[in-house]
């Protein structure tokens, strides 16, 4: 019976690991970008005029990460930075025309669908898949790997989509 547990439970964490890797294809398909760059340009949609510490603030991303992903859609023509008038120090970040469409076109995220729907689930069911998460985690030794709160199987910062 044991074993039995044990493999459905590795079965169930692969097809959430394969999800994600379907959910990254699918908007690579789509956008050609990667699912940490597309939560960027919601995230400056959301926003309008931003900063990218604010964006790195939110989203519990590094600076370096968001630089590395910004300079990115910079270069695909979906966001522009502008320096600051008040403060030449600082750029400010806005959606291009572009971003719109890739916006737009993008299918549903993988992280929406499951962050709407994790929201509706009870305060205590929330804190048991929590709990139950971190021990799989630990049981993989994986608890001192550092993530940020996104469904990607990827390196966060990467240029280029799978």
């Amino acid at each position: 019976m044991d074993s039995e547990i044990s493999s459905l439970t590795l079965r169930a964490l692969r097809r959430v690991l394969r999800a994600t890797e379907i959910g990254s294809r699918q908007l690579a398909a789509t956008t050609g970008l990667t699912p940490s760059q597309m939560l960027v340009l919601r995230e400056i949609d959301v926003r309008g005029l931003t900063t990218p510490s604010t964006i790195a603030h939110a989203m519990q991303f590094s600076q370096a990460t968001i630089t590395a992903i910004v300079d990115r859609l910079v270069a695909l023509g979906f966001v522009q930075r502008q320096r600051s008038e008040t403060d030449k120090r600082q750029f400010r970040l806005s959606l291009l025309p572009e971003g719109v469409r890739a916006l737009a076109e993008a299918p549903d995220p993988l992280q929406k669908r499951f962050t709407d729907r994790f929201d509706a689930l009870p305060a205590w069911e929330r804190a048991m898949i929590l709990a139950a998460t971190e021990r799989l985690a630990m049981l993989m030794d994986a608890q001192s790997i550092d993530a940020a709160p996104l469904l990607d199987g990827g390196r966060i910062d990467r240029i280029e989509p799978d």
